[in-house]
């Protein structure tokens, strides 16, 4: 195994949710009709009802989602918070596939930002982001990294005691951020001390996407490690 075992008396818990109860409430979105064959086929490696059961994310949740892509977490997360809740999605440059879909859910907000910033009408429960977060420190706005300010603006953006949600592809121990542009992975230990630095505690984290087998010495992209990838999920929370 390739991710330590934490000692019995760790306040941090690795957390699994079991999949057959986290499918079971997501079995209706996951079948939306709306979600395109390219994401049902991804489903066996994202686990996204598991990840949403561990982020927090329920029916009425307010969520801002950054850079969503394609939109793949967007479609099941309008459906998962419901008609009471309201997904925003943080985006640089809207894509027409993401607009048109936001034209059908009324729960489902595009939000075009500058990089580093999550901008809510109010503070809201959960803020999400998936295979982003090496991206962002390639970034530079200023003297800091586009990481560094998304990891304050999400702090300000969290009502009190609200989650922010972190998956990415680990790196090798040791590698801290220094493959983020070459491999597009980045080391666990390095996001948690960043994230950590503007007020955020470590709440959880779950082997959920673990994949031993992965060595981290291939870039996501390559042929055969692509959706096998070794990756983390971490749950901070600001506190109350």
């Amino acid at each position: 195994m390739r991710f330590a075992l934490l000692p019995a008396c760790a306040a941090i818990a690795l957390t699994t949710i079991p999949a057959t109860l986290a499918a079971q409430k997501l079995t209706t979105v996951l079948a939306d009709p709306a979600r395109p064959e390219a994401d049902r086929v991804r489903d066996a490696d994202r686990k996204p009802a598991e990840l949403i059961a561990f982020s927090g994310v329920k029916k009425g949740s307010t969520v801002a989602e950054l850079a969503p892509g394609g939109g793949y977490f967007t479609r099941i997360l309008t459906g998962a918070v419901g008609p009471k809740g309201h997904i925003y999605a943080m985006v640089s440059r809207p894509s027409q596939t993401l607009s048109d879909y936001a034209a059908t859910r009324p729960n489902l907000s595009i939000v075009q930002i500058q990089p580093g910033e999550v901008n809510v009408p109010k503070p809201v429960d959960v803020v999400w982001t998936t295979l982003n977060y090496h991206d962002f420190k390639n970034a530079k706005v200023g003297d800091s990294d586009v990481a560094r300010l998304t990891n304050a603006a999400a702090f300000k953006a969290l009502k009190p005691g609200g989650l922010y949600l972190i998956v990415d592809h680990e790196a090798a121990p040791g590698a801290g951020t220094s493959v983020t542009s070459t491999l597009h992975r980045i080391e666990s230990a390095a996001v948690k001390r960043e994230v950590e630095a503007v007020g955020f505690k470590l709440d959880a984290e779950s082997p959920l996407l673990r994949h031993a087998d992965d060595d981290h010495s291939l870039a996501v992209r390559e042929t055969g490690v692509r959706g096998k990838t070794d990756q983390f999920v971490l749950r901070f929370r600001k506190p109350k």
